[in-house]
């Protein structure tokens, strides 16, 4: 896995579907249980997923929450996998430094905007 793996995409992607190292990891296993589903083993993995039906990349059943996501976010939750396999450390990282406001607003001051 390469550096532009780390995309400006894939970072988006983080941002918004990933609060934590751990949702990652039980983000992970839900993709890789498929229709097996998990069944939150605390309150706190109870929300992830929760958060996750609200985001369409998992659906709610009786028993459990199943994978359900599709098109530019299965490829971003494939990206996740093979980071988390590849280059685990770096992945932490950059999940860390999302959390961190100073770092983003740092990261912002360089984009690019189009003018009026």
């Amino acid at each position: 896995m390469e550096d532009a793996a780390f995309s400006d995409d894939f970072c988006r992607f983080l941002r918004a579907f990933v609060p934590s190292v751990g949702a990652a990891e039980l983000l992970l296993e839900l993709r890789a249980r498929g229709e097996q589903g998990v069944q939150p083993r605390s309150l706190p993995e109870r929300q992830v997923l929760e958060g996750l039906v609200g985001q369409g990349v998992a659906a709610a059943l009786a028993d459990g929450f199943v994978y359900r996501a599709s098109g530019d976010i299965d490829a971003c939750v494939a990206t996740l996998a093979q980071a988390y396999r590849e280059r685990p450390v770096t992945l932490f990282r950059v999940i860390y430094a999302l959390r961190d406001g100073k770092v983003q607003s740092f990261a912002d001051a360089f984009r690019v905007r189009k003018k009026d």
